[in-house]
């Protein structure tokens, strides 16, 4: 698993060029408790830090920005009749959406756990 500033957690799926974005437990405590998720369309052409996700949580909505450059390849349809499984399962049930992505070797830029545990304390 991989981790960005932003507080997203990025797994790779097996064999495929394909991750999972979601948002850590520690961006997730943070947040607070998620009311309402707005998602990208499934075949959705995005650049890195473009907005893909809003989260309204408590008084607070947060842009969740692209990662990577990439396409989305599916998206958590769980999560719009039931937003608070971002808070209670972030880095589980609650991940975001999936993607497809242009450059592997981008991942190597991000944090691995280690760095990120480093990072947010």
């Amino acid at each position: 698993m991989k981790f960005t500033e932003e507080h997203l957690w990025l797994r790779v799926e097996d064999g495929e060029d394909e991750i999972t974005v979601g948002l850590s437990a520690y961006g997730a405590e943070q947040l607070g408790e998620a009311k309402f998720v707005e998602l990208p369309d499934e075949g959705d052409v995005v650049s890195v830090d473009d907005p893909v996700v809003v989260i309204e949580a408590d008084d607070d909505a947060v842009d969740i920005l692209a990662p990577l450059d990439g396409e989305i390849t599916e998206v958590n349809e769980r999560l719009v009749e039931a937003p608070e499984v971002i808070s209670e399962d972030p880095q589980g049930d609650g991940w975001l959406f999936k993607m497809s992505i242009d450059d592997l070797d981008a991942l190597e830029e991000l944090m691995d756990e280690a760095a990120y545990q480093k990072y947010i304390r």
